[in-house]
């Protein structure tokens, strides 16, 4: 088990787990309702999502990890987990999420293969797009959105736009994270924004979506009648956005771990936790 959780970085759940939360907490707020059991089913769709999604990158990805210094400890090409075994983990977690999913509504059901589509998809567009990191972005982004549906059963502008905050903050993130695979990449016929425009380059577009995020996600508030927590969280956000460009030079990629994990965890936790206060007890 501790092999699994390591093949799909469970940790790092944290990232969109508490972007999904606050979908939720809107729904419920907006129905004026709480139902443990459709939280309970929104948490089983992120994790058992999210494992299907890291588990096949790992899976469709193992040759390319076995060849990468940085990416060869990695389960599969260690011979820690067989591709077989890590195969059957996804196809396990993808069809358990199509269950939670229809115990929601049929809505949720019905768009659950949409949403495998995105996410699994999303780990063979390194070979052709280097536009990957907003693909991987908008699988995030369908969390917030995706448990704001399983509560209230239909669309929203203001949870879209959340969205597409986060959508833009993960592309934003991950182009920071593939510096490092810069020149693997190139010599295997990758596809990224560093590999593309360079690193110093690729780091200015990584600025330019996290100013958009960092604008949307208090667009956001403003629609939804956010109250001064709200704002709070938002300016310890950004604050944290800013923070992980400073860690992070063109020539020195030595904190690109502290910017990706550290900042964005710390910075998705304390947005969450402030956001779902401000919605359940100041609206």
């Amino acid at each position: 088990m501790k092999n699994y959780f390591k093949l799909v970085t469970f940790s790092h759940t944290i990232f969109a787990m508490p972007f999904a939360l606050v979908g939720g907490s809107l729904g419920f707020k907006e129905k004026q309702i709480f139902d443990y059991k459709t939280l309970l089913l929104i948490i089983g769709c992120m994790i058992t999502a999210r494992n299907a999604a890291m588990a096949f990158n790992r899976y469709i990805d193992r040759f390319f990890d076995a060849q990468n210094e940085r990416t060869k400890i990695r389960e599969i090409p260690a011979g820690r987990i067989t591709p077989q075994n890590a195969l059957l983990f996804v196809i396990i977690n993808a069809f358990l999420f199509i269950l939670f999913t229809y115990f929601i509504n049929l809505l949720c059901f019905f768009l659950s293969l949409v949403a495998l589509l995105v996410i699994l998809g999303y780990s063979y567009t390194k070979r052709f797009t280097p536009l990957c990191h907003l693909i991987l972005g908008l699988g995030l982004g369908l969390a917030p959105v995706g448990a704001y549906l399983a509560v209230t059963n239909h669309f929203d502008m203001p949870i879209l736009l959340l969205g597409f905050a986060v959508m833009l903050w993960v592309g934003g993130f991950d182009v920071i994270y593939a510096l490092q695979d810069t020149d693997f990449d190139k010599k295997h016929g990758l596809r990224s924004i560093p590999e593309w425009l360079g690193k110093s380059n690729a780091l200015l577009v990584s600025k330019i979506l996290h100013f958009c995020s960092a604008c949307l996600i208090i667009f956001f508030g403003y629609l939804t009648h956010a109250h001064y927590l709200y704002y709070v969280a938002s300016c310890l956000f950004v604050g944290f956005l800013i923070y992980q460009h400073t860690l992070v030079k063109p020539n020195d990629l030595s904190k690109v771990n502290l910017a990706f994990f550290t900042a964005n965890g710390i910075g998705s936790l304390i947005f969450g936790t402030l956001t779902i206060l401000d919605i359940l007890f100041l609206r």
